[in-house]
């Protein structure tokens, strides 16, 4: 069986079952003047990784292999946006509200696209959430049985939220979870290391980590 060199471990690749799972790379959380930016943060840590996250998008087209997008955003009309949610954050400028790139967080705006350089192509999925997780209240579980996927490998923002949040739900469901290092980030990089540390601890407790270059040597074998 194929391996890919990882963290507790090698993980056990099985290419034919294997996709890539991009976390909201969007606008708002990642540009100057988006929701990101709003509450304080230096989202120059956010777009430092695009080049990692693009090349391992490529790589898994490359290789014929699926490429997931998701996107947390709300309806216009902000009905799956609970008021615990909309209370939290920057008191001045919530979800919803209007801010320099559109309404903030909603489907359809601009701040809610996701970055140029990492836009999906025609016909791949993307997932509009309104969690943090990409399972809750999406059918990103029925595309993956669809696509008789078991494995996946997770890219995006930010690391200790919605990619792990993520992550731990997939793990739940059954499916085994490999995180790419260089191509996750926070805004806090005290919370990257501490997320990273819990998702392989124990023996992959939640899932494995590892390199880009790596999954990439990997995949080109597909």
């Amino acid at each position: 069986m194929a391996e890919i060199k990882a963290e507790p471990f090698a993980f056990p690749v099985k290419h034919d079952q294997l996709a890539l799972i991009v976390i909201d790379m969007q606008r708002d959380f990642a540009e100057p003047g988006g929701f990101g930016a709003s509450l304080g943060n230096d989202v120059s840590r956010i777009t430092r990784i695009v080049p990692d996250v693009k090349r391992l998008i490529q790589g898994f087209r490359n290789a014929g292999l699926p490429v997931i997008h998701t996107m947390e955003c709300h309806r216009p009309d902000l009905s799956d946006l609970a008021p615990a949610k909309r209370d939290r954050g920057n008191p001045t400028l919530r979800i919803g509200d209007e801010g320099p790139m559109g309404r903030i967080l909603v489907s359809g705006e601009p701040g809610t696209a996701i970055l140029p350089e990492l836009a999906p192509l025609k016909g791949e999925v993307v997932i509009e959430k309104p969690g943090k997780g990409a399972f809750y209240a999406t059918e990103l579980d029925d595309v993956l049985q669809r696509k008789s996927i078991k494995q996946l490998v997770f890219a995006g923002v930010t690391t200790e939220v919605c990619v792990q949040t993520t992550m731990r739900e997939a793990n739940d469901r059954g499916y085994e979870c490999l995180l790419a290092e260089e191509a996750t980030e926070s805004y806090f990089p005290e919370f990257k290391a501490a997320a990273i540390a819990m998702i392989r601890a124990q023996g992959a407790i939640v899932g494995w980590t590892a390199h880009v270059d790596d999954i990439l040597e990997s995949i080109a074998y597909a």
